[in-house]
C-alpha cells in the first residue's frame, strides 16, 4: 500500500478499517442468507471494498454518487440506514423500493445516491445532468458514476463520457475492472491494453489505479474532484479482482486457480490490517478481532429487526398512484390580446412563456442553439435565454435523456428534442427504464418533457417519418400527448412543460406550418388526458388524435352534405386515456372507427379496440373498425406514401361501417 498523502491518526485510521470491514461482514452474512433461501439474488463486491469505501471517504457528503452492484461500501460508508438495507434485500416492506425492485436497485436522494438499473452504463449519463446541475448552480460538488469493465462496452457508456468532456462538467467516471464481465475475460472485451487509455479519445484525464488499495483510491479521486470542479472530469480505471462470481448462482469455474493466488495476497482488508500493524495502530491480531466484534455489533441488531419486519402487503390503488405525482400549473398573467398563429409558432409560444417565467428550464437537443432546430422552434432562444440553457448535445440521444433525469433529480425542468421522432428509439432504454419507472421504484417526480417531431406526408422516407407514439403506451409512468391544433399545441406543450411526470410530447411535422389559427397570446394549462369531441355527430363516431383529426374532419364534412353526421373525437393523449369521452360518443352513436396515422399493428387504436369491445359491446351496432396506415415502412416517393397512409383508405372503411 502507499502511504496516505495526508497523516492520520488513530482515531481516523481506525474509522476508515471499521469502514472497509464493515460491507465485508454484512456481505458474509447475506451469503448465509442466500444459502438459506431468505434472500432471491447476491451481487458480490468481496476483495473490491477499497474502491467503494475509497470513494465515499474522499468525497463529500455532497457529491452524488452512483453505484452499481458491487458497492455496498458506498452505502454504509455514507451512513444509509441499515435496517432499510436489509429490509431492501430482503423484499420487505420498510426497503428503500418497499418490495417493488431487488438488490441495489434503488437510490437514496436524501443522502445523494442515485440508484442503478440493471442497463449497465444506463445512470452514466445521469451523473452529467447532476454535474450540469453543480455547474449552473456553482455548487460545488461533483458526481462519481460507477461501471465495470463489461459496462465500457455499452453505448451510454461513450454517450456520458463524450458529454462530460465537451460541457467540461464536474464528473468522475469510475471503472472497477475486476477482470470479467459476467464470464468474459477482459481479452475478450476490449482490444486496448487499458481502460483508462479512453481517456484521452474524450479529451479528459485519465489515471489508473490499484484498486485494493484504499489509499491509492482516495488520491487519485481526491486528485480527480479538484479536475472535475476545474471543469475537467475525470476517467479512473482502478484494477481490481472479484473474489466471487458475477452473482452467486454463476459460480467461478471460469477464472484460473492462478488468478486468485496472485490476487488472495492483495485483499484490500488485509492489507489495511497489515498497514494498522506496521503502523502500531493496532497492537495485533486481538486488537483485530475486537474490532471485527464491534462491526458485527453494529449492524446485527438491525438485521435481525429486519427478517421480522413485515412483507409488503399489495394494494391496486396505492401501487398505481405510485407512479405520477400531482399537478400544479403557474397562475400566469393572463392578457386580452391574441393573434395569428401557426402550429409552430404556438409550440415555440408555449416554449418561450415557459422560460420566460422559470429559469429552471433547460432545453437541451441536437442543433437547437444558433441554428435554433431542424424546424427552427428554438430559434433566437440563445439570444434571449443564453447558452446555458439552450444547449446543443453531440448526436446523441440516451446521453440527452439522461442528462435530463439528472438536471431532474437536482430539481431542474429537463426539455429534451428528439431532432426526428424516429431517432427516439436511440433512447428507448433511457425512457422505458430510468424514466417511466423511476417514481415507481424510488425516484422523486422527474420533470422532463421530450418532444419528438412525427408523421409521415412530407416524403422524408423511412427514416424521417415514423409515428412511433404507440411504442411506449405498454409503459406505465409515461404521458403521451399528440396535439391535433393550434390552441392545443399551445396549451397542451406548455401543460406538459410545468407537469412534473415525464411527458412524451409529439409533433406532427406536417402540422408545423400547414395549419394556423388566432389563439390567446397566453398559455392556458389544463390537465393532461382529457380527449375533446371536435364534432358533433349521431350516425357514427370516429376516434382519432393528430394528423387522424384533420382527416376525419375533412371526411365528416363530405358526408355530411349527404346527410350523414360523424362525431370525431379526438384523443389529444394516449396516455392517460380518456376512455370515459369515448364510451360516451359510442353509446351515443353505436358505430366507432378508430383512425390512426400509424400501421395497423400494435397501434395505439389496437389498444382502444380491445377496451371499446370490452367495455361498450351491449352499445355497438356494428364490429369496431380501425382504419390505419399499411404494415410497411414509410415509403418515399408521394406516390408510395399516398397509398401508404390511412386516409387513402378512410371512405371504403367508413362505408363498410354505416352500412353494416
Amino acid at each position: 500500500m502507499i502511504q496516505p498523502k495526508k497523516k492520520l491518526d488513530t482515531q481516523q485510521a481506525l474509522t476508515l478499517y471499521k469502514n472497509l470491514l464493515l460491507p465485508r461482514r454484512i456481505e458474509e452474512r447475506m451469503l448465509n442468507l442466500l444459502r438459506q433461501n431468505k434472500i432471491s439474488k447476491w451481487f458480490s463486491g468481496m476483495g473490491q471494498e477499497a474502491i467503494a469505501v475509497g470513494v465515499a471517504s474522499a468525497l463529500d457528503e455532497k457529491d452524488w454518487l452512483l453505484p452499481m452492484h458491487r458497492n455496498l461500501g458506498l452505502f454504509t460508508t455514507r451512513g444509509v440506514d441499515l435496517y432499510k438495507l436489509f429490509c431492501q434485500w430482503l423484499g420487505k416492506a420498510d426497503g428503500f423500493t418497499g418490495g417493488r425492485d431487488r438488490s441495489f436497485h434503488f437510490g437514496v436522494p436524501e443522502q445523494r445516491i442515485a440508484g442503478m438499473i440493471s442497463h449497465l452504463a444506463a445512470t452514466m449519463p445521469i451523473a452529467d445532468g447532476l454535474g450540469l446541475a453543480s455547474k449552473l448552480r456553482d455548487s460545488g460538488y461533483v458526481a462519481c458514476s460507477f461501471c465495470g469493465d463489461g459496462a465500457t462496452s455499452e453505448g451510454e457508456f461513450h454517450e456520458a463520457l463524450n458529454l462530460a468532456a465537451v460541457w467540461e462538467l464536474p464528473v468522475i467516471f469510475m471503472i472497477e475492472n475486476n477482470g470479467y464481465g459476467l464470464s468474459t475475460p477482459t481479452n475478450e472485451q476490449y482490444a486496448c491494453d487499458d481502460l483508462v487509455d479512453r481517456a484521452q479519445g474524450y479529451g479528459m484525464h485519465g489515471l489508473k489505479i490499484d484498486g485494493n488499495d484504499i489509499f491509492e483510491v482516495m488520491e487519485a479521486v481526491s486528485q480527480a474532484k479538484k479536475y472535475a470542479l476545474e471543469g475537467e472530469p475525470t476517467l479512473i480505471e482502478a484494477k481490481t479482482f472479484r473474489m466471487r462470481g458475477h452473482e452467486e448462482a454463476s459460480g467461478t469455474f471460469y477464472v484460473p486457480d492462478e488468478k486468485f493466488e496472485k490476487w488472495s495476497g492483495r485483499d484490500p482488508i488485509d492489507r489495511m490490517a497489515r498497514w494498522l500493524k506496521e503502523e502500531q495502530i493496532v497492537s495485533g491480531d486481538e486488537q483485530l478481532a475486537s474490532i471485527k466484534d464491534e462491526v458485527d455489533n453494529s449492524f446485527e441488531p438491525q438485521l435481525k429487526k429486519a427478517l421480522k419486519a413485515e412483507d409488503p402487503t399489495f394494494d391496486r390503488q396505492t401501487e398505481e398512484q405510485r407512479l405520477f405525482s400531482p399537478v400544479s400549473y403557474p397562475s400566469n398573467e393572463q392578457t386580452e390580446e391574441s393573434s395569428e398563429k401557426r402550429f409552430v409558432d404556438a409550440l415555440q409560444f408555449s416554449l418561450r412563456q415557459a422560460f420566460e417565467e422559470d429559469e429552471e428550464f433547460i432545453i437541451m437537443g441536437q442543433d437547437i442553439a444558433e441554428y435554433g432546430g431542424v424546424f427552427k422552434i428554438t430559434e433566437g432562444f440563445v439570444d434571449q435565454f443564453g447558452k446555458d440553457r439552450i444547449r446543443n448535445t453531440p448526436i446523441i440521444e440516451a446521453g440527452a435523456l439522461g442528462c435530463g433525469v439528472g438536471l431532474a433529480l437536482e430539481g431542474y425542468k429537463s426539455v429534451v428534442e428528439m431532432q426526428f421522432a424516429d431517432f427516439i428509439s436511440c433512447g428507448f432504454n433511457q425512457i422505458i427504464n430510468n424514466i417511466s419507472k423511476g417514481q415507481y421504484r424510488w425516484m422523486p417526480p422527474l420533470n422532463i418533457t421530450i418532444r419528438a417531431p412525427h408523421g409521415a406526408g412530407v416524403g422524408a422516407g423511412p427514416f424521417h417519418s415514423q409515428s412511433p407514439e404507440g411504442w411506449f403506451m405498454q409503459h406505465p409512468g409515461l404521458k403521451i400527448v399528440v396535439p391535433s391544433t393550434v390552441e392545443d399545441a399551445q396549451n397542451l406543450l406548455y401543460s406538459a412543460l410545468y407537469d412534473p411526470n415525464p411527458v412524451l410530447f409529439f409533433e406532427h411535422k406536417k402540422l408545423y406550418r400547414s395549419i394556423r389559427d388566432v389563439t390567446p397570446d397566453h398559455c392556458i394549462p389544463e390537465e393532461l388526458g382529457k380527449a375533446k369531441v371536435r364534432r358533433e355527430g349521431s350516425d357514427a363516431t370516429i376516434v382519432t388524435y393528430g394528423m387522424g383529426v384533420h382527416w376525419a374532419q375533412d371526411i365528416a364534412k363530405s358526408y355530411a352534405e349527404n346527410g350523414t353526421e360523424l362525431e370525431v373525437v379526438d384523443l389529444r393523449c394516449l396516455a392517460p386515456l380518456d376512455l370515459d369521452t369515448v364510451k360516451q360518443s359510442v353509446s351515443k352513436t353505436n358505430k366507432v372507427l378508430l383512425l390512426q396515422e400509424p400501421s395497423t399493428t400494435l397501434g395505439p387504436m389496437s389498444e382502444l379496440s380491445s377496451l371499446i369491445t370490452e367495455q361498450c359491446f351491449e352499445e355497438l351496432d356494428a364490429p369496431v373498425l380501425r382504419c390505419s396506415s399499411l404494415d410497411i415502412p414509410v415509403p418515399f416517393s408521394p406516390q408510395l406514401e399516398n397509398h401508404y397512409l390511412a386516409d387513402d383508405r378512410l371512405e371504403e372503411t367508413l362505408n363498410d361501417l354505416l352500412v353494416y
